[in-house]
């Protein structure tokens, strides 16, 4: 209890210190450097700074979203890069100090690449799965390259960039509804995408 008690407090002064920087002239290189680092192993997301520094310049919203898209493909590359060629260097201190990363949920995701490759890319991209996970078991399992970055882009660019217009749209007022809803609909978003392909899929047939 006391463990996770003192894990939270290290969350909350993690998040606290990500929230700052929309408060100083750095908000965008921070946004940048935070978006890159959280797609393979800081555990804040980027949506945090995002809908900060939308919200403090509407009118930028859309350089905003492409510093934090870019950033994070490029992070996601790293991470692929990590998992395809250090991987047995580094897995004990991601299971032991990254958030999400644990032997079963990486065996676990690992063997879903064998069917869902890029829907798993795409899924862990846009919805609250955890994103650094994915890209480093990408790597290890040397998933198709192109696919990885595609999915990745296409994912990444439509979360972030969904987030900032829905803020360019509606300002603070929308603020509370993404911090509480935002997971759940990019869930329900997700399977009626997918369920739409299958239904393509089968019509064709």
């Amino acid at each position: 209890m006391e463990i996770a008690t003192e894990k939270r407090g290290l969350t909350r002064r993690l998040y606290d210190w990500v929230l700052h920087w929309a408060e100083t002239p750095y908000g965008l290189p921070a946004l940048a450097a935070l978006s890159f680092a959280e797609s393979s192993f800081f555990p804040i997301p980027p949506d945090v700074l995002l809908i900060a520094l939308v919200l403090g310049a509407t009118r930028k919203w859309i350089r905003i979203a492409v510093v934090c898209s870019v950033a994070s493909v490029v992070g996601g590359i790293v991470g692929y890069g990590i998992g395809f060629g250090f991987w047995q260097a580094v897995d004990q201190f991601f299971f032991a100090h990254v958030p999400g990363f644990t032997p079963e949920v990486f065996a676990r995701v690992s063997e879903l690449y064998d069917a869902w490759n890029f829907k798993l890319v795409f899924a862990a991209g846009f919805t609250p799965l955890p994103y650094k996970v994915i890209t480093i078991t990408a790597g290890v399992a040397q998933i198709n390259f192109p696919i990885f970055v595609l999915a990745s882009a296409l994912s990444r660019s439509a979360r972030f960039f969904l987030v900032a217009a829905l803020l360019r749209k509606f300002g603070e007022p929308i603020r509370a509804f993404i911090d509480r809803y935002f997971n759940l609909l990019s869930i329900v978003f997700l399977v009626l995408l997918f369920g739409g392909f299958l239904v393509l899929k089968t019509l064709a047939h």
